[in-house]
């Protein structure tokens, strides 16, 4: 097979580097006290960029210097203190809020115009009527369309302040006339809870896909919704969750454990010991919670999956995840750029540390991570090499394990038949996202009466769709033919997911993928043997 084995660890290492965020800005004014430090050594650093700057014989950018000595100095102290650039600061802190202020549109430079997928649930396009497959041409008096325009051009012009207002005209199939909006800039929710519905009549479900400011509300109004439809226990699914901020995952863990219960504790350089418990009265307490995990899972999802277990609460099902123990705080650089710096150490309620070892440089602890994510199908992580300081005891007499993310009470292997590279490209590479909305472009018509149910229900990818995707695909990507066909089942599962999301949403995406997934059967197998019993 051609496909880069390395494409697949890239993807993923992207998201996880996203996410990987826990914690809080610090509030501490750390420029006044860097101002006032006289270190020799500081000195000499800026008598440094000085004489480059004023002395050298060619021009240097000195400000490249110093982000690069600033990304050098924390790689050299652990694989998760980061440095954030100025002109990535915004979109970062957007992601982990929740919602940005916009029209709320998602779209493709299609064609020399500006091709709307879908409108965002919640958003202002949403709202004013704006459609999958519209064409945005005008912007007030600006022409969008057969110009020069890059998609960061775009969201600068369409973007702006809170309640401003943008006069869109819009071509719209079908439609001889242009089309009038005036759209009114707001917050566009940005879903952390990307999927929540019900399995069955009693056994609810939601995914979390990072743990932003708004993932905490967003999971009260999803398992209200559940509870409201019959939910008696809850799936809840943090795979592929690269973490977020660390109260956030503390408020999730509040929902299933009882009034005092511990749910961490952390520790700083100086061995100090900050410890949070559970509180208030959560609505899954008495529920059977299945936590699914798997080797992307890191961070904040480890801390909930970890507080469940130690707590002898739900059962974990999946595979072993990251291993990530360590807590950032984000400290502002006053130019607009900021850093996230590890000041402490997390452990789960019976003393473990789950965070992996990097004694050996941030590169080997990736490269670890990397022959993990290619040899996922035999990582079952040898328990009986596990030393003893390693091994821990629930309160209930369990035992779990420490040094290297959360090893999971039900073993789920990877299924090579479904989650292979080729697959795992398609999902992150927007590959077949492109190839269904162009399919849909000029034939949406035709699907606009169709229902979700009757979609779920009838909708099939037929041999003459998959064809059309096969050959855009094999054209991109050099893999023989008959190499690709191995996969067909899972590749017209994967399509029909992508119509369902451009259709109809995440929601409905989901739901298609739950129907060939291993994780999920392995989880309705259990609670369906738990009742009979």
């Amino acid at each position: 097979m051609s496909l880069n084995q390395k494409h697949l660890p890239f993807f993923i290492a992207v998201l996880l580097g996203i996410g990987i965020y826990m914690g809080s800005k610090l509030n501490t004014n750390s420029s006044s006290y860097f101002a006032s430090t006289k270190n020799s050594s500081k000195q000499k650093f800026n008598k440094l960029i000085d004489y480059i700057e004023y002395e050298y014989v060619d021009p240097v950018d000195t400000d490249s210097i110093i982000e690069n000595f600033i990304d050098t100095v924390l790689q050299n102290l652990d694989p998760h203190s980061s440095y954030i650039p100025k002109q990535d600061l915004m979109s970062v802190t957007e992601n982990m809020k929740g919602d940005f202020i916009g029209i709320g549109v998602r779209f493709y430079i299609y064609k020399d115009s500006i091709a709307v997928i879908r409108a965002i649930e919640g958003g202002p396009s949403f709202r004013a009527g704006i459609l999958a497959g519209d064409r945005i041409l005008i912007a007030d008096d600006d022409t969008l369309y057969g110009q020069n325009w890059s998609e960061s051009k775009v969201i600068e012009r369409l973007r702006g302040e809170k309640n401003s207002k943008v006069q869109l005209k819009i071509k719209r199939e079908g439609v001889d006339s242009l089309l009038n909006f005036e759209i009114i800039r707001s917050e566009v929710p940005i879903k952390s809870v990307v999927a929540s519905y019900m399995i069955n009549p009693t056994l609810g479900y939601v995914r979390i896909n990072r743990f932003a400011e708004s993932t905490y509300l967003e999971f009260e109004n999803n398992i209200e919704d559940l509870i409201s439809k019959g939910a008696l226990n809850l799936v809840l699914d943090l795979r592929d969750n690269p973490g977020g901020f660390l109260q956030i995952a503390m408020q999730i863990a509040d929902e299933f454990l009882e009034d005092g219960k511990l749910i961490l504790f952390t520790k700083n350089k100086t061995n100090e010991i900050d410890k949070t418990f559970a509180t208030a009265k959560g609505r899954f307490e008495e529920a059977e919670v299945y936590v699914l995990i798997n080797e992307n899972s890191a961070s904040a999802s480890e801390i909930v999956a970890g507080a469940l277990q130690d707590n002898d609460k739900g059962t974990i099902i999946g595979r072993r995840s990251f291993g990530k123990g360590l807590v950032q705080q984000e400290m502002d650089l006053g130019d607009g750029s900021a850093i996230r710096l590890t000041t402490s150490r997390y452990y789960t309620p019976t003393g473990r540390s789950i965070q992996r070892s990097y004694d050996k440089g941030s590169e080997a602890y990736y490269d670890d991570y990397y022959e993990r994510l290619e040899d996922r199908a035999v990582d079952t992580l040898q328990l009986n090499a596990v030393v003893d300081s390693l091994i821990f005891t629930t309160p209930k007499g369990k035992i779990v394990y420490g040094g290297g993310g959360i090893i999971p009470d039900v073993y789920v292997p990877y299924d090579a038949n479904f989650n292979n590279d080729i697959v795992e490209y398609l999902k992150v590479s927007g590959m077949m996202d492109f190839f269904v909305f162009e399919y849909l472009d000029g034939q949406r018509a035709q699907y606009t009466s169709l229902s979700e149910a009757e979609f779920l229900s009838a909708f099939e990818i037929s041999e003459d769709i998959y064809q059309q995707f096969i050959s855009n695909f094999s054209e991109r990507i050099s893999l023989k033919n008959e190499e690709i066909h191995l996969y067909k089942n899972a590749l017209k599962i994967l399509l029909k997911s992508a119509f369902a999301k451009q259709l109809f949403g995440d929601n409905t995406a989901a739901k298609v993928m739950s129907t060939f997934d291993p994780m999920l059967q392995k989880t309705t197998d259990i609670e369906a043997a738990l009742i009979s019993n």
